[in-house]
């Protein structure tokens, strides 16, 4: 089979398309014909050995996909690894079935970026209506979905944050109430002018250094930031406690493989998501497709930050 193999870490350029004999499917596992595979920013991280889970060598990259089993059924499934290819063997325990109407965008938009989304706003902040939430990265995956799920539970005020007018039109177009700049140099003020000189509720962070400073100062008390991603590759300075308790603000984080782990929270999520997306309510927002060869482009354009949406690899390209 077709599929993009890394053997050795590093950027982009060490994504190189090659000839891999098919997976064999194991115990509690089921091979899958791929029609499209996931691109979501972690994979820049695996490629590099930067992710929270290490990887080993050699690498088929790739942790979400959507295809066909050889008796016809369509899961959407996540993945150790392996997407990146004409075919994969699919965790049977991390496989979800694909309601007719649901297309491979939306399946694959929301096993991962949705169901990330849901968690952050359900299990992490701990959304009630009428609060007030700050989306940052507001036009990627996780984010477009943040910003339509936020409003859809109630919460009374939704700011996206992103890097280019382009991309805060396209939030605002799902529903948020206000816009900002995240590279404002005082990005406290900017969060509290865009909430009605307040200070927010829920911030659902993922872009690291200075950008969670500031956000974490701009919390009400009561706050919660929620953390989900070091995009800049900057860390955050240190939290301190007796700041957390003079503030009355949490800091908490979410890595999703982690929600495997209690029973029925994932099938719970995506169930929601689908059935939104059946009726209309969410909308998976594409960001563009990519042949299989050209995986080295979409990581390249992902770490520059030239993309929305959800991005795909198509690999009978």
């Amino acid at each position: 089979m077709r599929a993009i193999q890394i053997t050795e870490f590093g950027g982009p350029e060490v994504l190189v398309p090659t000839e891999l004999p098919d997976p064999v499917p194991g115990e509690g596992e089921v091979l899958l014909e791929v029609s499209r595979a996931g691109i979501n920013y972690a994979d820049t991280h695996n490629a590099e050995n930067s992710y929270l889970a290490p990887a080993s060598l050699p690498l088929v990259p790739g942790n979400e996909v959507v295809g066909t089993t050889p008796d016809g059924r369509r899961l959407v499934s996540m993945l150790n690894a392996g997407g990146y290819a004409e075919r994969a063997a699919a965790p049977l325990a991390m496989s979800f079935e694909v309601p007719d109407g649901v297309d491979d965008l939306t399946a694959l938009g929301l096993v991962v970026q949705g169901t990330t989304a849901w968690l952050l706003l359900r299990t992490a902040a701990h959304l009630e209506p009428g609060e007030s939430v700050l989306v940052h990265a507001a036009a990627g995956g996780v984010g477009t979905l943040a910003v339509q799920l936020a409003k859809a539970m109630g919460a009374g005020r939704v700011i996206a944050s992103a890097s280019t007018q382009d991309k805060r039109d396209l939030a605002l177009s799902l529903g948020a109430d206000a816009a900002i700049d995240p590279a404002e140099e005082d990005l406290v003020g900017a969060i509290r002018a865009a909430n009605g000189g307040k200070r927010v509720d829920v911030v659902l962070e993922m872009t690291g250094g200075r950008v969670t400073d500031q956000s974490i100062a701009a919390l009400a008390p009561l706050g919660r930031l929620a953390f989900f991603g070091m995009a800049s590759r900057e860390q955050p300075k240190p939290v301190k406690l007796p700041s957390l308790l003079s503030h009355s603000t949490t800091v908490s984080g979410l890595w999703l493989p982690h929600a495997f782990g209690k029973p029925g929270l994932m099938q719970r999520a995506v169930d929601e998501l689908m059935a939104a997306a059946l009726e209309g309510s969410l909308k998976v927002v594409g960001g563009g497709e990519y042949a299989l060869a050209d995986a080295r482009t979409a990581h390249e354009d992902l770490r520059a930050r030239r993309t929305v949406g959800k991005l795909l690899l198509d690999p009978t390209r």
